[in-house]
């Protein structure tokens, strides 16, 4: 009996001991290299055009079909016949009944994995933005300003070619705003190639310097400054046949310096929509292009608004609709369907939700039905809809509450559901929109069961600055003990396109937050007015005065976190990065008695050094409003700082430029103010990789060495 009490005592202890492990802090930042994010299936993908998906599990990439039956198996020794020095497992860019493509040296490879055989199509060593075009096997990429086209037998075709650098082709425009995200569009037959092109003559030159060199190198970019000159866009249309580019003739009522934004092709290659936007943002027009003279066709509909407008999403055609199209638009208030034809007639307003659809992933074959994400009634969630097109009638296909994140397949019958909430790592579904397959294809377990971190915040609601819920997140240490006393860090970001707190694992967090928590301290993040998915209303409350309300929503969280016997009120921390960052300097200086310590990155500093595309949609141009650069300038309020302030800047940053940290800090010098300063002086926006184990070291530590 004794030998049974002492074993059992031992398996015990060795499970609580195995409970108890450990995380170091470099394991937390690099935890999607070290196993400690959830397990997933890698690479996961579908076929292009047929019911079938791939991933790779870590020895092979596996094609299954519908009935996860595996189809094809493709190791390393298959995949790597005739190509030098591939010695793992590619990633798959574009898979097709037939092809694998992926990239090794300066070649997109062409895998026929029916065959075993590799074609290539290579591209010079500077190539840049790829977009391959699997119908004839062209890639299109860009050269420094220039766009080129490659196939299977020219490495090189000339696009759009100019001596002037200042004219750039093929790149994302307006600094990636208005949902761009790329420079060149495939027409729907991949006959054509459209993209975008800027004029950036009228943009300053703004300087950056690079270290690395002896002596030190000027490095001259193009950054639209707020009330400067801005980039002139433009829209060239190169054709496959013809061999020849022309360009649309831009709609001149919206100014030289407008925005061209969510370029969509027609059906029939015909024609080519944009949406335009004025200067000032609060006027757009929806207009047609003949795509073969380039000329203007008409204005289908126009958008204004007094604060803001802002499309972000392409027309989306429907199959057989007769030339009709969904348009996303929050005219109402709320981002929602509405359905038009190529007269510019609208149909009907499909949907009216009080909650936000996030984009449309496509239509039934028939156009009967359009599938859309959208949050659904909490904010915090992603989920799949299918949307009646003809009377707007919606059906939830994923209504379990949490983050679905969903691949369709061409043609809109099956879908693969990334899924996780609080209590839910992943789990991975095959399923299709009759709801009547189901089968798990992966669930992954708590990676850090065995570590002594809470990975499970509590999310919950409190009441903001206006009576609205805002959303909040806070962690405890595992061993949480209600009769102690903790610091606090309260970590913010609180601008716009962004959301701290989702109701995914870990409720959206990184794992350096549970890590901090299990060092004795509670971290808490709250999402106020400007945040996203929440309407435009809860949004643009912040206009022309960025900060204000941002502040008060943090100072209800902060009023909260007071009520609560266990937080220790005079331990109050705050630290975030960009926008964060701004926050975090403008809390330390605005109300100065709240918190001890603060640490922000890439702040921006006063919203006159900003670019154009966003500060002037959020602050108008600063010739246009005074009083609000002026409140928010944190260079006006640093001589009110009484707590401990660290800056960070990465010294190569192009969307936050040094400038703003510098002239802070020469500010604090004219007025007597001590703070602190770090520079990492071969980082853009933000630390990545390696380098952001010492940026957190250094943040964590700052907090702790002085949230005292």
């Amino acid at each position: 009996m004794k030998k049974i009490t002492y074993f059992l005592l031992f398996i015990l202890a060795w499970h609580m001991g195995a409970q108890q492990k450990e995380l170091s802090l470099k394991d937390a930042v690099l935890g999607y290299y070290k196993g400690l994010y959830p397990k997933t299936l890698r690479n996961m993908q579908w076929l292009k055009n047929t019911d079938d998906f791939l991933y790779n599990d870590g020895q092979q990439i596996l094609i299954k079909n519908v009935d996860n039956q595996v189809v094809k198996k493709i190791d390393l020794t298959q995949i790597a016949q005739g190509l030098k020095d591939l010695n793992r497992l590619p990633y798959i860019e574009t898979a097709t009944d037939q092809d694998l493509v992926f990239t090794q040296g300066n070649a997109k490879i062409l895998y026929d994995y029916n065959t075993g055989q590799t074609t290539r199509i290579n591209y010079p060593e500077k190539a840049q933005n790829f977009d391959y075009n699997p119908t004839h096997k062209y890639l299109a990429y860009t050269i420094d300003n220039n766009l080129y086209l490659a196939n299977l037998d020219t490495a090189q075709i000339p696009v759009a070619v100019f001596d002037n650098k200042n004219i750039v082709s093929g790149q994302a425009i307006a600094r990636s705003e208005f949902g761009i995200t790329k420079g060149t569009f495939w027409s729907p037959k991949a006959d054509k190639l459209a993209f975008y092109q800027k004029d950036e003559t009228n943009v300053d030159d703004y300087p950056l310097v690079d270290i690395t060199v002896t002596p030190a190198k000027l490095h001259n970019i193009k950054y639209p400054m707020n009330g400067r000159g801005s980039e002139e866009p433009g829209v060239g249309v190169y054709d496959l046949s013809a061999k020849k580019t022309v360009y649309l003739k831009l709609f001149s009522r919206a100014g030289k310096e407008h925005y061209a934004t969510n370029l969509t092709w027609g059906p029939q290659e015909k024609y080519i929509y944009l949406a335009e936007v004025n200067r000032d943002q609060d006027h757009m027009w929806f207009n047609q292009y003949n795509a073969e003279t380039g000329d203007f066709v008409k204005t289908l509909f126009e958008e204004k608004n007094d604060k803001w407008v802002e499309p972000e999403h392409p027309a989306f055609f429907i199959p057989n609709g007769k030339n009709q199209f969904i348009w996303l638009s929050e005219r109402d208030g709320f981002m929602n369907l509405y359905k038009y034809n190529t007269d510019g007639k609208l149909i009907k307003q499909l949907t009216h939700n009080h909650w936000v659809t996030n984009d449309v992933l496509g239509f039934s074959k028939k156009g009967k039905y359009a599938f859309i994400e959208g949050t659904g009634k909490d904010p915090r969630d992603k989920k799949l809809f299918k949307v009646n097109m003809r009377n707007g009638k919606m059906t939830t296909l994923t209504p379990q509450s949490g983050q679905h994140r969903i691949l369709m397949n061409d043609a809109k019958t099956l879908y693969l559901d990334n899924f996780s909430n609080v209590d839910t790592p992943r789990i991975i579904y095959l399923q299709d929109v009759a709801r009547k397959l189901n089968t798990v294809l992966l669930k992954a377990d708590n990676p850090v069961k065995d570590y002594n971190v809470n990975p499970k915040p509590e999310m919950f609601s409190l009441t903001g600055e206006y009576g609205d819920k805002i959303y909040a997140r806070l962690f405890k240490p595992l061993d949480f003990d209600s009769a102690k006393k903790y610091p606090v860090l309260v970590y913010v970001y609180g601008g716009p396109h962004a959301q701290m707190n989702t109701s995914s694992w870990m409720g959206g967090a990184p794992l350096w937050m549970p890590w901090l928590a299990a060092q004795g301290y509670l971290v808490f993040t709250v999402d106020g007015h400007g945040s996203d998915n929440r309407g435009f209303a809860f949004e643009s409350v912040i206009h022309r005065h960025l900060g204000r309300i941002e502040m008060k929503d943090q100072l209800h969280g902060v009023d909260y976190l007071k009520s609560l016997p266990y937080v220790d009120t005079k331990r109050l921390a705050v630290h975030g990065w960009s926008f964060g960052g701004f926050m975090t300097s403008s809390l330390m200086t605005t109300y100065p008695d709240v918190f001890t310590t603060g640490v922000a990155g890439g702040p921006v500093t006063d919203w006159k050094w900003y670019e154009v595309m966003y500060g002037e949609r959020y602050m108008d141009r600063y010739q246009q409003n005074p009083e609000g650069f002026k409140e928010t300038s944190v260079l006006n309020k640093i001589q009110n700082l009484k707590g401990h302030l660290m800056t960070i800047h990465g010294y190569q940053d192009d969307v936050v430029v040094p400038q703003h940290d510098i002239a802070l800090h020469r500010e604090a010098i004219k007025k007597g103010i001590q703070m602190d300063f770090y520079l990492y002086p071969t980082a853009k926006h933000n630390v990545r990789g390696i380098d952001r184990v010492h940026l957190m070291t250094k943040v964590l530590n700052y907090i702790m060495q002085y949230n005292k």
